[in-house]
């Protein structure tokens, strides 16, 4: 799948919103992605995870994860295509950590799957996980990234669809500023 076709996907499902958001980063934005608009379709879901596969393929990947909750439906799928355990990070007081008995293998190369960036905190605290258990990030992959190219995880890393969007802190934004009423969306509360 090429970028384009993956930007045809979410419009055609409904998946890129316009409007006034409060992103899970704390920060506001005009655009707002609702992955789980396109990953309801499982067919969609193999898609664009067997795309993100294929771009980590000759990296010799043991190991997917991602943070709950998309991150189970991508770690899955990219881990069907690669041949390897699929596994997730879940917050516990607050913090990124491995539940559910799951474990990471010293010396265990491992790729990180996320849906939206913006900040790409997520994905650092994932890495943090990976890192503190002994494994070795070999790289990220990412179905929409949001942050215009200012995400560094300081390994490789690939994302599906790419977007430019302005985010604005909340005190300084012109949305607010203008009275539009604010939508709150995400799985994570600030």
């Amino acid at each position: 799948m090429n970028e384009t076709q993956v930007r045809q996907l979410f419009v055609d499902t409904g998946a890129i919103l316009e409007g006034h958001f409060l992103l899970t980063s704390g920060l506001h934005s005009p655009l707002y992605v609702e992955k789980f608009q396109v990953l309801q379709y499982p067919e969609h879901t193999a898609s664009l995870c067997k795309a993100l596969a294929e771009r980590f393929a000759q990296d010799q990947v043991e190991l997917v994860i991602g943070p709950v909750t998309g991150g189970i439906l991508l770690a899955h799928e990219v881990g069907k295509n690669l041949g390897t355990r699929a596994i997730f990070t879940e917050r516990e007081n607050g913090k990124m950590t491995l539940r559910r008995g799951f474990t990471i293998k010293p010396g265990e190369r491992v790729l990180i799957v996320e849906d939206i960036v913006t900040t790409g905190g997520s994905v650092q605290e994932v890495l943090d996980v990976v890192r503190e258990h002994g494994g070795t990030p070999v790289g990220v992959g990412i179905l929409v990234d949001r942050s215009g190219g200012k995400a560094d995880f300081g390994v490789p890393h690939q994302a599906l669809l790419h977007l430019t969007v302005e985010t604005y802190q909340p005190d300084n934004c012109p949305l607010c500023a203008q009275g539009n009423p604010i939508t709150k969306r995400g799985s994570r509360k600030l």
